[in-house]
């Protein structure tokens, strides 16, 4: 009989050692992608969509993981995952499994030309604008053979694409994430103060007491806000800052692109807390707009990629030139801040 044999003392039958039997479920590198994804992604369907995977597929795939473990690895809730202890346990070990597979493949890539000859980044609108041309051109002079594939994409879109191993690396602004990802270095490219920006026709340079001060016309002007939003938390502060410094606002956009809400801006709809760096135009400063500096923690636009292509070249290069360019870059005119935007040491 196949896989059996006898046992020449006992004379009863035993399995044979030397015939496979049949074999039982086993992990597959495909399936703890999966789980790795699922679990930076939350959901079955943000999970699908980074791998670019159907629902049901996904979802097949981990049962099968699941099998083969035997044990659960999420405890499944109304759009909710939350891993199980055996999840937990399982986590670690596959991010290290993934890291080391990450680094053989780029290493490997470096024999097909010495190096990436093709560099992948997705990034917000004004960084992409303001500081790749130029780091571009120096990266030609060291790679002129070098081509680069960029698209502009949402801070959480990035780390979708980066969590899926689409990009290369994504420039965001650090303080737009609403949690630290320790998967991904974190290199500083720029700081970029945020201005209040108001309508050219409002003029707030020395200004004390806007309901006083103001025309009726600019007071009202001054407090219909436009907010951008780009996750929770950035709501809260900008609402927070709104709400201790213009008591009398009311938000009459909300926008996703601080390049729409300055818009409203230059049409005298009203006033934005924005970055210096999108008031700089694709033609150059953004005209008919005043910039007053305002005491809110700069954002810092930072280049979020894997630790093993720091010093990978042509990246290493690229993020170098940036680097470089963020220092020397050349922002619009900001004004002093205005007597009744200045907080006292106290404020909350």
């Amino acid at each position: 009989m196949d896989g059996v044999s006898k046992d020449f003392e006992t004379g009863e039958s035993r399995p044979d050692e030397n015939v496979p039997s049949k074999a039982e479920p086993a992990m597959t590198l495909h399936q703890l992608r999966i789980f790795h994804a699922l679990v930076n992604a939350k959901t079955m369907t943000s999970a699908a969509k980074q791998l670019g995977l159907s629902q049901p597929s996904l979802s097949q795939q981990l049962g099968r993981l699941e099998a083969a473990i035997g044990t659960r690895l999420f405890e499944r809730r109304p759009n909710e995952m939350e891993l199980t202890e055996a999840g937990r346990y399982l986590l670690p070990r596959v991010e290290q499994l993934l890291r080391i597979l990450n680094e053989a493949q780029d290493g490997l890539g470096r024999f097909q030309k010495g190096y990436q000859s093709v560099i992948k980044i997705a990034g917000i609108d004004s960084a992409l604008r303001n500081l790749l041309p130029e780091a571009v051109q120096r990266l030609h002079r060291a790679f002129p053979d070098v081509s680069l594939d960029i698209q502009e994409s949402a801070p959480a879109d990035i780390l979708e694409l980066l969590y899926a191993r689409r990009i290369h690396f994504g420039l965001v602004a650090a303080n737009s994430l609403a949690q630290t990802h320790a998967h991904f270095l974190q290199i500083p490219i720029m700081e970029d103060p945020y201005v209040l920006a108001v309508p050219e026709q409002l003029d707030l340079s020395g200004i004390t007491d806007p309901a006083r001060e103001l025309a009726p016309a600019e007071f009202r002007m001054l407090n219909q806000s436009i907010h951008f939003e780009f996750g929770s938390s950035h709501a809260r502060r900008v609402s927070d800052w709104y709400d201790r410094l213009l008591p009398d606002h009311r938000a009459v956009a909300h926008c996703r692109s601080f390049e729409t809400a300055l818009s409203f801006v230059r049409a005298g709809t009203g006033v934005c807390m924005a970055p210096a760096l999108p008031t700089i135009g694709a033609a150059g400063q953004i005209d008919g707009v005043r910039r007053y500096l305002i005491d809110v923690p700069p954002r810092r636009v930072v280049a979020l990629l894997l630790s093993q292509y720091k010093s990978m070249e042509p990246m290493a290069t690229l993020i170098a030139a940036m680097q470089e360019g963020g220092r020397a870059v050349s922002l619009p005119q900001i004004l002093p801040t205005p007597p009744f935007l200045v907080e006292s040491p106290d404020a909350a």
